[in-house]
């Protein structure tokens, strides 16, 4: 599945001439992931995929897959690829107020470190990232090493978890694409209880293509 992505509205200009005191300038939104609250999905025109606890806004050249438990049917991961590499998204439940991502960072770098990897801190668009490598072994015997970048963004009782995979992960340059469908992403946590650190269900809409 193709989609396209939105552009953002542009800032009103200011009058420097202006004697009097005018009305507030429209202030923009804040760069997302967004809550459902916060976005009218019904009638601002963005198209979107609605997969239940997440939507997810089109991307130029980017295809759409999803990882799906052939029992349940239910979607376990959301990733989102091009020819130079993906984003997998991931959204959790997350206590009010808290700040979550703090622990996941720290569990993911000792993963990695179990698993023979580094992990390292960096400052990026949403605050504290990791940057991941690990050593692989290919179906033919190759060993190599894969570079990814974990991003985590703290929402009203969710965190959404992003894993940029391929030139996104090594190279910023490369990573605009994929870092505007994170922003694009409208989180939909619903009002059942969840334990923090619950996967947010995910629902397969009947016009997606599923990965082998």
């Amino acid at each position: 599945m193709k989609f396209g992505r939105k552009s953002s509205p542009a800032d009103e200009p200011v009058d420097e001439q202006e004697t009097t005191d005018p009305d507030p300038a429209p202030v923009a939104p804040s760069r997302g992931p967004h809550d459902i609250a916060d976005v009218d999905v019904e009638s601002d025109g963005v198209e979107r995929v609605d997969l239940g606890g997440m939507l997810i806004a089109p991307a130029p050249g980017l295809e759409l897959r999803l990882q799906v438990d052939e029992a349940s049917e239910s979607v376990q991961a959301v990733l989102v690829a091009g020819t130079d590499g993906a984003v997998e998204l991931r959204a959790f439940a997350a206590a009010r107020g808290g700040d979550m991502w703090d622990d996941v960072r720290r569990q993911i770098a000792a993963d990695t470190a179990q698993r023979g990897g580094t992990a390292s801190e960096r400052e990026g668009p949403w605050g504290t990232e990791l940057t991941c490598q690990v050593q692989v072994t290919t179906t033919e015997g190759k060993v190599g090493r894969q570079d990814s970048r974990v991003v985590g963004i703290q929402g009203p009782r969710w965190l959404l978890r992003a894993t940029f995979l391929g030139q996104p992960a090594t190279s910023p340059e490369k990573a605009s694409a994929y870092e505007d469908v994170v922003a694009d992403v409208v989180v939909r946590r619903g009002s059942v209880a969840m334990a923090p650190g619950d996967p947010i269900p995910l629902t397969l809409p009947p016009q997606a293509r599923r990965m082998s």
